[in-house]
């Protein structure tokens, strides 16, 4: 299902934005030149990336409430919301880079709504344009500055149907995701530590919690990361992040039980965090073939994916 002429309109008038700049002025590197057609990114490992094939019940549910995103926009051609809805949910049908135009668009318009930004820098992450989401989420951080934390509503509700983050925590879980995928373990410590601050549901907190162990580990900050640790109880009402709960238990000293979870993006999660405390407790060989497994499994988008594939990238900087 494809955009009208409307939607498509908005999408071009989006695909040149000005040149972005990062919060202290300095010129971001030029974008990714365009890229062929079905490709949305090319990997820090030189890999083209072509959107996943969904199966055809989530296609098509998907392209339903896609449909539904662009009526909503032909109705309100100026509403933050339907714009904002339409990037969300043009990103889950694997078009990342027709999001990343819609969020444009809504930034332009709308350029003190910190919502356009925190969603565009997930994407930009997804693409692995890693400046140009650091600099959207600092920005966002700023315009949230003092203001109260709002709930975030899922566009893919979890079991309870309940939201489990906010726009804040939002805001410094993926600018410390930008940062640590970049090499900046520092950075990424102290936005998840912002992050942390705010968690306003125990999947958030247990998600953060888990990123900055590794980040303060990183960083060589051991007795911060076993801090951190300490705090991790088997019992959590966790809804979502059991998979980050679990891997929490194991860097605390739990016996590991290496069952394969069911979703591709637990597994990708599952592989990245076993390969990096590996990595961290000096097991390069086991990183590394934890890693690989992870990148054999496809699901690019996921952040586990993302990490294992700058891992590999760090290991063998030589690589293509």
């Amino acid at each position: 299902m494809r955009f009208n002429l409307l939607c498509l309109a908005l999408l071009a008038a989006a695909c040149s934005p000005p040149p972005a700049r990062t919060p202290e002025g300095r010129p971001l590197p030029a974008p990714v030149p365009r890229l062929p057609i079905g490709i949305e990114a090319v990997s820090l490992l030189g890999d083209t990336l072509r959107a996943i094939e969904l199966d055809y019940d989530t296609r098509v549910a998907y392209d339903v409430r896609l449909a539904e995103a662009v009526r909503a926009v032909q109705a309100a051609p100026h509403d933050p919301d339907a714009i904002i809805w339409l990037g969300r949910r043009t990103a889950y049908l694997g078009r990342f880079r027709e999001a990343i135009a819609v969020l444009s668009r809504g930034a332009e318009q709308f350029p003190e709504d910190a919502r356009f930004l925190r969603h565009r820098g997930h994407r930009y992450i997804t693409v692995r344009e890693f400046a140009r989401a650091i600099a959207d989420l600092d920005r966002a951080a700023q315009l949230t500055a003092g203001d109260p934390d709002q709930v975030e509503p899922d566009g893919l509700p979890n079991a309870r149907g309940v939201p489990a983050s906010s726009l804040q925590s939002n805001i410094w879980y993926h600018l410390g995701l930008a940062r640590y995928l970049g090499g900046d373990f520092t950075g990424a410590a102290s936005a998840w530590s912002a992050g942390l601050r705010g968690a306003p549901t125990v999947d958030m907190t247990v998600a953060t919690t888990y990123w900055l162990v590794l980040a303060q580990r990183r960083a060589g900050r051991e007795a911060e990361a076993r801090a951190l640790l300490e705090a991790i109880r088997p019992q959590m009402d966790i809804v979502e992040n059991t998979t980050y709960h679990r891997l929490l238990l194991h860097f605390a000293g739990a016996p590991f039980t290496a069952d394969d979870p069911a979703s591709t993006l637990d597994r990708a999660t599952l592989g990245y965090g076993l390969g990096a405390w590996a990595l961290l407790n000096g097991d390069t060989g086991t990183a590394r073939t934890s890693f690989e497994r992870v990148r054999a499994g496809g699901n690019w988008p996921a952040f586990g994916y993302i990490a294992a594939e700058a891992e590999l990238a760090r290991l063998d900087p030589r690589r293509p």
